[in-house]
């Protein structure tokens, strides 16, 4: 079977460019912006060579993992833009629930536990499944987003700051275009929600509901410093928010997230 997009997909005028092999469908999408392409388009492939993640670590999708990147050219600020990792945070994790249960009845097994890892990760049973990067390039007047989903469907990265797990190793024998034929009609719906920044406070309360360490201990590694404190929620542009012993509320912007007081920093 090969890649196609959803129903709703289809119906909301998106388009497919699907690869047997390629670098990074994020810089492929780039790549169209730069040449005119103004979406809605979906760049997919199930083995990336040279894709990168956040902090530029690389981003490799072994054969039969998924990589996908959606392209959208709109007319908001970046700081807009940003938010819209947390309606694909939430697309992906309606997506996984989805092909689970579906998983599960066939087989008659259990589903993982998924959960949201501010800012762009989903997480089952605990352990990291996808990554979620963004990038933005302003083409003309506008703004081209790529909103880039990995998910580990077969493997799972070794030494990685937060444990990584993939789909079979979990049970869930699903392939890589079944789960982005689900993910491309759960973007749908959650993207309408975002409608283009203005919905993120609905976004926001839907996120919260099915946020990983939420009320609990976290500790946060921004490269130079660590934050301790609780994991109190996040504001209305997506920030963070940590309450620390002391009772202030810091909003934090970007970083590492570690559930768990400051020496689980960097566990493996």
């Amino acid at each position: 079977m090969g890649f196609a997009l959803g129903p709703r997909a289809q119906a909301a005028g998106y388009r497919l460019a699907a690869f047997e092999r390629t670098g990074s469908t994020n810089t492929d999408a780039i790549e169209h912006a730069r040449a005119g392409e103004r979406g809605p388009m979906w760049f997919v492939t199930s083995e990336q060579t040279a894709g990168r993640g956040r902090r530029q670590r690389a981003w490799i999708a072994p054969k039969g993992n998924l990589a996908a990147s959606v392209l959208e050219v709109l007319d908001i600020a970046p700081a807009v833009a940003a938010t819209i990792g947390f309606a694909a945070g939430l697309a992906e994790e309606a997506a996984l629930e989805k092909v689970s249960l579906e998983a599960a009845m066939r087989l008659g097994e259990g589903r993982p536990r998924y959960a949201l890892k501010w800012p762009n990760d989903v997480l089952a049973n605990g352990k990291k499944l996808v990554g979620i990067g963004l990038e933005a390039e302003a083409v003309g007047d506008r703004l081209a987003i790529v909103t880039g989903i990995g998910t580990n469907v077969v493997a799972a990265p070794e030494g990685t700051p937060t444990p990584a797990v993939s789909l079979a190793a979990l049970g869930v024998q699903i392939s890589a275009e079944e789960l982005f034929t689900a993910l491309t009609d759960a973007w749908v719906e959650f993207r309408g929600i975002w409608d283009n920044g203005r919905g993120f406070a609905e976004i926001r309360k839907l996120w919260l509901a099915r946020a990983a360490g939420l009320g609990e201990r976290v500790a946060i590694h921004t490269g130079t410093t660590t934050l301790e404190g609780i994991f109190d929620t996040i504001d209305d542009t997506g920030c963070l928010i940590v309450r620390t012993a002391e009772g202030r509320r810091v909003p934090v912007a970007a970083g590492e997230v570690f559930f768990g007081p400051a020496r689980s920093v960097g566990a493996a």
